[in-house]
């Protein structure tokens, strides 16, 4: 068995090759949520999910742009019509 052989056998028996993702998406919606409410800091936000705030900042890429403004603008519940 050459090297190029085992290196296909790895790669076939791995459901995903490489380093996991630092955040799941259930924390992303997390984090989302928690950033759009005034009182809560890139920091706190970080600090609470357990990840860095240059992570957050990978995963919630629409706060390097518009800052919050962007956030709340994505992150707004539908509003259910009346009748």
């Amino acid at each position: 068995m050459d090297e190029q052989d085992r290196s296909e056998g790895v790669h076939a028996r791995s459901a995903r090759p490489g380093r996991p993702p630092a955040m799941t998406d259930g924390q992303v919606r997390h984090a989302r949520d928690l950033l759009s409410r005034p009182d809560n800091t890139v920091d706190s936000t970080a600090k609470a999910l357990g990840v860095s705030r240059d992570t957050i900042y990978k995963y919630v890429p629409e706060l390097k742009g518009g800052g919050r403004t962007a956030l709340a603008e994505t992150t707004t519940a539908p509003v259910l019509p009346t009748e």
